[in-house]
Order: structure tokens, then C-alpha cells, then sequence
């Protein structure tokens, strides 16, 4: 806990730092503005943290009211850091040739407008991201397949990942999602993980996800609702999160397989977080028991596997049709997807793997921290598996 909050408290604070170094800088305002801009800074370097303890002291109301502000303020506090980073990066560059070439230094490198326009730029991206983190978008996936019984025209499965339902993700956006849900009519819904997030264990918040878990279980799914577990499923409180995925209408697949009337078969995967031990001792905990489990399911019918990261273990690759991940959020605001590029090499969409296995990583539904997407737009996944056509 203590290592967590000195890490979170140095880059946090270490951003808002740069960030006030860079405005003093270049605008030089007075004491009172500069006292001022300090004084927000440190409000809101600390306001996830008062988040959590309002959340903990049951203070919903007074988290709700610190929570929107300051996760706004932490989207836009990213993207103003971003763009300045870039720009102190080109001038550092530029600097560096004109001394090592050119005895002259531009205007434009000591000129305030470019942190102006940094400034303008910062607060458009911001506005537009959160816009952009309402807009869910259907995305069409079609998989051919000839293990399908032969009665078997189509089985339409509908993905959500990451949907984060707590604090900020409320009725309101989860109509949205629910919206798009009803109109592709699936036959199968999956979650793969990350539902819920935040506290539910106080009677004042399951009375709310009660509401929630009710508006998810009234959309019908012929064939069944299936899902995994996610990291946040075990910060939220393991047991709770299982209860209200299990109210919304869900089978949480933990390490089990099912197998459809429709034919195929649903493998879900716990996710390594709800592991023991060292992340590294999580991870190969989590690869030998998947290896295990798939080695146990026929290669005969479709074979679906649910897990929450989008890996593919050499051991489990090629014992699956179709893998459905979510996890990374396409970095949720860019350039953050770069980041996410560094751990996870699968990029979003779906891709096919040599040995013929294909994986669909989700954007995700919801969002996390701040309530705003840039260039990373929600996603609910549609899967139509159909017969592969008979020359």
C-alpha cells in the first residue's frame, strides 16, 4: 500500500510539477497567481486519493462531487504534459543544432504563443475526449468457421470489456451501451472483465448496483451470458464484483468451460491479478493453469476462450478458435497507447496468429479514471461466427 502510494504520489506529483514549472516559466505571474496555481496543483495531485477515502469513509456524495473535477483535471493534465513534452523535445533538438551549427536562436524558442497554443490545444483535446467517451461504436467482427453444426447458420456474440460501472459509469452511459447491445440482437453476450470498479460492499452502493445489475440482466441473450474476471473485479472486492455479475445475469467462467447447445464452447480464464505472489509468479501461475485447461476441451466443436488480458501464451496458442481480451483501452487517451504498446504487443482489432488461433482486443466499453477517450472510442464488440462457404 505504502509502495503504491509513493509511486503514484512521485509520478502524479512529478507531472504536476513539470507542468507548473513549464507555465510559471514561460507566463511569470505574480506571487498571489503563482501561490494560487500551486495550491490547485496540490489539490489536485491528492484528489484520487480523497476519491478513495470519501468512498471508504462512505462518503459517496462528496466522492462524486471530488471525483468529477478531478479525474477531468487528470485527463487534461495528461494531454497538456504530452503535447509540452513534445514541444520541449523538438526545442531541445533545435537548440542543439543551432548551437552546434548556428550561433542564432529562433524567435520562436523563447516565445510564449507556442505554450499558448499548447494551452488551447490541451483544453479542445479534453472537451473533445470527453465527447468521444460517449460515443460507443458497434464493431463488426466475422469469423468463418467449419466446426459450426451444420443447422447453424450464424451465432452472433456481443463483447463488453472493461466497462468499469462505479462511480462516474452510471444508468446514463450504461443505457448507451445497453442501446447498442439490443440492436444487434445477440445470441451470446461475454464480458471480459472489468465490469465493476470501486467499492461494493456498503448497503447505500449495492442499492445503486442493484439498478445496474438489473438494467444489464433484462437484455436477453438466447444462448446464455458469460464472463471473466478482471484486475479491477479484485480491487473492487472479489466476492462483491462476483455478485453483481452474477445479478446482472451473468455465468462467471473461473478456469471452467461450457459447452452451448448452439455448439460451441465458452472457456473463461480468472485473471493473473487474483493471483498470489509476485506479478512474475502471478503470470506463469496464470499461463500453466490456461495450458491446462484448453488441453481439456475438444478440438471438435468452436472453441471461444474469455480472457481479460490480451496475451497468447506459446503453450496456448492453436488450442482455440477465437480468443475475445479487452484490458488495455487503447491507451484511452492518446499518445498513452504508445505506453500501452510496450506491454502489450497485440494491438486492438483482431489479428490472426501462426498457428491459425484469432484474438479480438477490445477498446473497451467504459472508462477508467478520467471519463473521457481520445482517439480510443468505446467499443461493443459484435461477432458473427458463420460457416466457412463451400467451394
Amino acid at each position: 500500500m505504502y509502495l503504491f502510494l509513493i509511486s503514484f504520489l512521485s509520478l502524479y506529483g512529478g507531472i504536476h510539477l513539470y507542468a507548473f514549472y513549464r507555465l510559471r516559466a514561460v507566463f511569470s505571474p505574480g506571487w498571489p497567481v503563482t501561490l494560487l496555481l500551486s495550491l490547485w496543483m496540490v489539490v489536485f495531485t491528492l484528489a484520487p486519493l480523497l476519491v478513495r477515502l470519501s468512498e471508504e469513509a462512505k462518503m459517496d456524495r462528496y466522492a462524486l462531487m471530488i471525483a468529477w473535477p478531478g479525474y477531468v483535471w487528470m485527463g487534461f493534465i495528461f494531454i497538456l504534459v504530452s503535447a509540452l513534452f513534445v514541444v520541449d523535445l523538438i526545442k531541445g533538438v533545435y537548440r542543439l543544432a543551432h548551437h552546434l551549427f548556428s550561433s542564432s536562436t529562433p524567435t520562436f524558442l523563447t516565445s510564449p504563443i507556442t505554450c499558448d497554443c499548447v494551452l488551447l490545444l490541451a483544453f479542445a483535446a479534453s472537451g473533445y475526449a470527453c465527447y468521444e467517451a460517449l460515443q460507443i461504436r458497434s464493431e463488426q467482427v466475422v469469423v468463418h468457421s467449419s466446426k459450426l453444426p451444420s443447422d447453424i447458420q450464424k451465432i452472433r456474440i456481443v463483447q463488453v470489456s472493461d466497462v468499469h460501472i462505479g462511480l462516474l459509469f452510471r444508468e446514463e452511459r450504461l443505457e448507451r451501451v445497453l442501446k447498442v447491445i439490443r440492436e444487434a440482437k445477440p445470441d451470446i453476450i461475454v464480458s471480459t472483465g472489468d465490469l465493476v470498479d470501486g467499492k461494493l460492499n456498503r448497503e447505500d452502493v449495492k442499492s445503486h448496483q442493484k439498478r445496474l445489475a438489473e438494467m444489464l440482466a433484462s437484455v436477453p441473450a438466447p444462448s446464455g451470458k458469460y464472463a471473466v474476471t478482471g484486475n479491477h473485479e479484485s480491487y473492487a472486492g472479489l466476492q462483491q464484483a462476483l455478485a453483481f455479475t452474477s445479478a446482472a445475469g451473468f455465468t462467471v467462467l473461473r478456469n471452467q468451460s461450457a459447452r452451448l447447445t448452439n455448439g460451441i464452447t465458452i472457456t473463461g480464464v480468472d485473471d493473473q491479478a487474483l493471483l498470489g505472489g509476485s506479478r512474475k509468479a502471478q503470470k506463469l501461475s496464470s499461463i500453466n493453469a490456461e495450458k491446462r485447461l484448453l488441453e481439456t476441451v475438444s478440438k471438435e466443436a468452436f472453441h471461444l476462450l474469455l480472457k481479460h488480458r490480451p496475451d497468447i501464451p506459446a503453450t496456448s496458442d492453436g488450442l482455440f478458435d477465437l480468443q475475445l481480451s479487452g484490458h488495455v483501452h487503447k491507451g484511452q487517451i492518446f499518445p498513452f497507447n504508445f505506453l500501452v504498446k510496450l506491454e502489450y504487443s497485440i494491438p486492438c482489432g483482431t489479428t490472426t496468429t501462426s498457428a491459425g488461433s484469432r484474438i479480438h482486443v477490445s477498446r473497451g466499453t467504459g472508462t477508467w479514471g478520467p471519463p473521457m477517450r481520445l482517439f480510443a472510442p468505446p467499443e461493443v464488440t459484435v461477432i458473427d461466427i458463420v460457416p466457412t462457404k463451400q467451394e
